[in-house]
């Protein structure tokens, strides 16, 4: 055997790595851990990404294969990102080649060369082509070429040959032929313009406030080494300008900054702030673009052209040539753990990055996580504080407004209608929120008591009325609208519950003139709605605004002074014991809307629970009091932060089937479980989904070391006992859902 084995992580359920002879003929040279390599993987040829190189192998060595490419000339990803992920698919317990898949992006995978591509040439017509084409008589017999020149002669700026397509069939040989004759000419097109280019003269920085210059000093002077800043900042208090003059100072050293934000909903209005003070090109990464830009804006990342990255979750793998700051915004929110496939939390994969580089990181939120909260007790975390407002806004007060026995208008009760019409009669913006898309999330009979189910999910399907479609929002099948009871055929069907399709539909007559604009993820489909919404919004074209979460944090609407919560009582009670802290989160956030500018605000809370122990401890003492009782039941309860978790799921099509996985998970776990705690197997909260049975089995532990080495064993006994095919199983560490 000659040559070094390759361990090759390639994209597979396998918890391991394969091992492959160096390509035919191939330098050696090149291969170093971090580039590509094309090999084959059974029957198919796939991407796989070389790890490291090996002496031996403990397979025979007539048994390997060689690898039949090598893609790359140098690493793809710099050493910092390769040791991240060698750490997260560890810690993740998950098999390496799916968690290097997901820190490409998807043209990368597939083997696209990593440079941006060169665009075709363009085709114009000459002086002399005009000529012939006005006197036409060298043309009688070329009826291809002259409709080639002719729509030539109408696009100056010149056409490439796969615009020209459709005007002849086979251009290029015709286009070819005009050439020879001097009648057009071919010329380099210009390069794709760099997305999300900033100012040409970036706009001054707004004055601090003492807290916030405060924030930045302190970051400023540990900008060349790690530490985890919790800025904690109340809503409007300007945690981004805090973001925007440490990016800054880390730019003024010629270094890179990422910053990661939860939701693409969230990008535009954080763009805009980069764009106006940041100079050069911005690197931005979410899976709201086509995979050309999404290639392109990591190329730009990876070369250091864009100084400052933006993006969600996956944008924490981004690969930068000097990085110097990694920023987590809104650092609470559940979106930034992934929940399938590879299943890691972006910040605690930041905080793990920064920890590797020697580069500080800054967690910032209005309403920290209980984890992020308890670290920052404990001195783990330096904690930031920014407890006032800045550009004269005020908290707004928060009233619980007790709608029980009162009556209703489609959700909204009259106290909560009247307070909307002196709002909007001051020319003021209303807010309302309300968590839940659709049009109603149940379709009922009045005859019989038929619901809407769902075919394959123990859920209902919501009622879409635009569309005349059910829907169901867990795995995705819809159908038309039943016209009469499909059990006793009456025609009396009623849609139950309110969603904001409803919402706005119900306000339109009670509010004639008024714009309204609705923002979740139906009406944001479509590219370019969401900022045109956000531009009608901030232009006073639309003064009632109804959303999801989508709506509730990270936007300034200066003109908001009413933010109602339609309907508070659907996270009051949770089967997950994190459903009192991520309402508490929400509530807060969207109350944050209101009045963050001169106008003062007021939020006002409709519930049938107006005694629920959260609900006064937010309205009279804050998040701090809430997040202060929270961490003692926490501790006394013996459940995260104060403990360690991991969820084993199972799904199978017979229910039976994922019990009977779990139950034999458990056995291979007793006699290695010493001093951590089973629970379960159990069936899911919501059992059926997507046609297919869940079950559950939670393993805790007080530390977190000696939860990894049983994980390390365990994994290790479910893939070699893995009998029954036909059970579908995942591991999920530290997970942030329990259904």
């Amino acid at each position: 055997m000659t040559g070094p084995i390759l361990r090759i992580a390639v994209p597979s359920p396998l918890y391991q790595t394969f091992d492959y002879l160096p390509p035919l003929n191939s330098d050696l040279a090149a291969l170093r851990p971090g580039v590509r390599v094309r090999v084959p993987f059974g029957r198919r040829q796939t991407v796989g990404f070389l790890v490291e190189l090996g002496a031996d192998s403990t397979l025979d060595p007539a048994l390997l294969r060689p690898a039949l490419a090598v893609l790359d000339h140098e690493p793809l990803l710099p050493a910092d990102v390769l040791a991240l992920l060698q750490w997260a698919h560890r810690y993740y317990h998950h098999p390496p080649g799916d968690a290097f898949a997901a820190a490409l992006p998807v043209l990368l995978r597939q083997g696209e060369p990593a440079a941006v591509p060169q665009p075709p040439p363009l085709w114009r017509i000459t002086a002399a082509g005009r000529t012939a084409l006005a006197e036409s008589v060298a043309l009688r017999r070329a009826p291809a070429q002259r409709r080639l020149l002719d729509h030539l002669a109408q696009c100056p700026a010149g056409l490439d040959a796969e615009t020209l397509r459709p005007v002849v069939r086979d251009c290029v040989a015709t286009l070819r032929a005009l050439r020879a004759r001097g009648w057009v000419e071919s010329s380099a097109a210009d390069a794709p313009p760099l997305p999300e280019t900033a100012l040409a003269v970036p706009i001054a920085p707004l004055a601090l406030s003492v807290a916030q210059a405060d924030a930045v000093a302190t970051v400023s002077a540990q900008l060349d080494q790690f530490q985890v800043f919790l800025l904690e900042g109340v809503t409007g208090s300007g945690k981004t300008e805090v973001y925007l003059r440490l990016i800054e100072a880390v730019l003024a050293q010629g270094r890179q900054a990422l910053a990661l934000t939860p939701e693409i909903g969230l990008t535009p209005q954080l763009l805009a702030r980069f764009r106006e003070r940041l100079p050069g090109p911005l690197a931005v990464l979410h899976s709201g673009l086509s995979d050309r830009e999404r290639l392109n804006a990591w190329l730009l990342a990876r070369d250091g052209t864009a100084k400052a990255v933006v993006g969600t979750r996956s944008a924490v793998f981004a690969p930068l040539r000097a990085p110097g700051l990694l920023i987590v915004d809104e650092e609470h929110d559940l979106s930034y753990k992934q929940q399938d496939g590879f299943r890691y939390h972006a910040r605690d994969l930041a905080i793990m990055r920064g920890r590797q580089l020697g580069i500080p990181v800054v967690l910032g939120s209005a309403t920290p996580a209980l984890e992020s909260i308890q670290n920052a007790r404990t001195g783990r975390y330096h904690l930031l504080p920014l407890p006032e407002r800045v550009g004269g806004g005020t908290e707004a007060p928060i009233l619980i407004l007790d709608v029980r026995r009162q009556p209703m208008t489609e959700g909204l009760s009259r106290p909560l209608l009247e307070r909307m019409r002196a709002h909007l009669d001051r020319n003021e913006q209303v807010l309302l929120f309300l968590n839940r898309r659709g049009f109603a999330p149940i379709l009922l009979c009045h005859e019989c008591g038929w619901l809407s189910q769902c075919r394959h999910c123990d859920a209902r399907m919501t009622l879409h009325l635009r569309q005349r479609r059910l829907t169901c929002h867990h795995c995705g099948d819809n159908r038309s609208v039943d016209t009469v009871c499909p059990l006793c055929g009456s025609v009396d069907l009623r849609a139950v519950g309110h969603g904001t399709e409803r919402l706005e539909t119900a306000l339109r007559p009670l509010f004639p003139g008024i714009g309204i604009a609705r923002l979740d993820r139906d009406s944001t489909r479509r590219r370019g709605s969401l900022e045109s919404l956000l531009a009608d919004i901030h232009n006073g074209d639309r003064r009632i605004l109804i959303g999801t979460q989508m709506l509730a944090k990270g936007h300034h609407f200066p003109d908001v002074t009413l933010v109602g919560i339609v309907d508070a009582d659907q996270g009051l009670y949770g089967v997950d014991f994190r459903s009192s802290e991520r309402m508490a989160q929400l509530i807060l956030q969207v109350a944050g809307r209101a009045g963050r500018a001169e106008k003062p605000g007021i939020v006002i809370i409709q519930t049938h629970h107006p005694d629920h122990p959260l609900l006064r401890v937010l309205v009279s003492e804050g998040y701090p009091a809430f997040a202060a009782a929270a961490l003692a039941e926490r501790q006394e309860a013996l459940l995260p932060p104060f403990a360690h978790q991991a969820l084993l799921r199972a799904e199978a099509v017979d229910p039976e089937r994922a019990l009977a996985f779990l139950n034999a998970a458990r056995a291979l776990a007793e006699p290695i479980a010493d001093g951590l705690e089973l629970l379960g197997p159990v069936p899911a909260p919501m059992e059926r989904r997507a046609g297919r049975y869940r079950a559950h089995l939670l393993v805790q532990a007080a530390q977190r070391q000696p939860l990894h080495r049983f994980l390390d064993r365990w994994t290790g006994l479910l893939w070699a006992e893995r009998k029954d095919r036909q059970v579908r199983w995942s591991l999920d560490v530290d997970p942030m859902e329990l259904y």
